[in-house]
């Protein structure tokens, strides 16, 4: 059998194309090295924020916005939960580039944006202990994505759908042509008429098997649960999602969910990884622990301890906006990565876009700002 589209890498991008692939009439191959949902993708963890008003860009927006919709239309179609609307708070101090960015967005694309006092904001949320000179920017339709479930959403729709899975598979080759492109596993071979490359922090890992490099690190990183004293204050129903951003770092968290607790990340820094398989446990260096729990107690209570803690990784690129172009030399293979550490929350969207791109149809959102033509070595 020949597929219209192979995928290698079912993970978030990966599975949700899948299943925007399958439901456009499309026979579908995804390829992954574990079996998802897992913890060696991008997408574990349990949650995710969705954002509207972009600190990052206002060129996001449109995507956010597009991601958000299919968002509900997945809750609707599956018994597991999606979204949750807790509102997202984004603080930090006045001038702030970020913060400002926020509120251009929300003005240009006429979004849902309160603008807090410090004073106004430890009021209305108790858990938050903010200094006098803090602002925030809360978006009350905003909330938290259950990345595993969703994964495991767009798994399940994609194989009602058709769709053949080959997990826990090693890709040993890709062979191409103008119209067919061969993928050698360890355990025989998929033909397909294209190609669709979404392996997350093994990318240039599949890419090399066709010498092309890009421009991508891959970045360890942590993120925790604690418990607090309070624990009414920081429940799915007291508590919103959060981002904080300074001069001097960055910091995004989630109520305490179930009852799972405050779950805090840091979004910069981090330590780059030569080989994006080794991933060294929690634990291992002091500011894993030390540097989270110094801002949990500074900027929510004293009380709070740390529960749990994890690794994950980024794949970062240069200026840490997506990659979403066909790859150089190659009119078959697409390639989506250098997600950054934000990109869960637009899976959905991308997901649809790359359906739409790989079958020929007028996307619903411009990926041009995604392409690689931006980078030098890549014209």
């Amino acid at each position: 059998m020949e597929y219209d589209v192979i995928i290698i890498g079912a993970g978030s991008m990966g599975m949700s194309a899948g299943y925007y692939l399958t439901e456009a009439g499309q026979t579908v191959a995804l390829i992954d090295s574990d079996d998802p949902p897992h913890e060696e993708g991008s997408h574990h963890g349990e949650t995710r924020l969705i954002r509207h008003a972009y600190g990052e860009g206002g060129n996001y927006v449109p995507l956010a916005l597009h991601a958000q919709k299919l968002w509900e239309e997945l809750d609707e179609k599956t018994e597991e939960r999606i979204f949750l609307k807790t509102g997202v708070l984004n603080f930090g101090a006045k001038g702030n580039v970020f913060l400002e960015t926020v509120q251009k967005s929300a003005e240009e694309y006429q979004l849902p944006l309160d603008v807090m006092t410090a004073e106004e904001i430890n009021n209305r949320w108790p858990g938050f202990q903010l200094d006098a000179d803090a602002v925030g920017y809360f978006e009350r339709n905003s909330g938290v994505l259950f990345s595993e479930n969703a994964v495991r959403a767009y798994r399940i729709l994609a194989e009602k759908n058709g769709a053949d899975l080959y997990t826990n598979r090693s890709v040993q080759a890709i062979e191409t042509t103008a119209d067919q492109v061969t993928v050698k596993l360890t355990d025989g071979e998929i033909k397909g008429k294209k190609l669709l490359i979404s392996a997350g922090k093994g990318t240039n890992q599949v890419t090399k098997l066709l010498d092309i490099s890009l421009p991508l690190t891959p970045v360890r990183k942590t993120f925790s649960w604690f418990t607090a004293a309070e624990v009414a204050n920081y429940t799915e129903e007291s508590f919103p999602g959060w981002g904080h951003v300074d001069q001097e770092s960055t910091y995004y968290g989630f109520p305490s969910i179930d009852s799972a607790g405050l779950k805090i990340g840091r979004h910069d820094a981090g330590h780059p990884l030569e080989d994006p398989g080794e991933l060294a446990p929690f634990g291992t260096y002091s500011e894993d622990k030390q540097e989270t729990l110094a801002f949990a107690r500074k900027h929510f209570s004293k009380d709070i301890d740390l529960k749990e803690g994890r690794v994950c990784t980024y794949t970062n690129t240069p200026d840490e906006d997506f990659i979403i172009d066909y790859l150089p030399g190659h009119t078959n293979i697409v390639v989506a990565c250098g997600f950054s550490g934000h990109g869960f929350k637009f899976a959905s969207g991308i997901g649809e876009s790359l359906a739409r791109l790989l079958t020929d149809r007028e996307l619903a959102v411009s990926l041009e700002s995604f392409q690689l033509n931006r980078f030098d070595g890549y014209q």
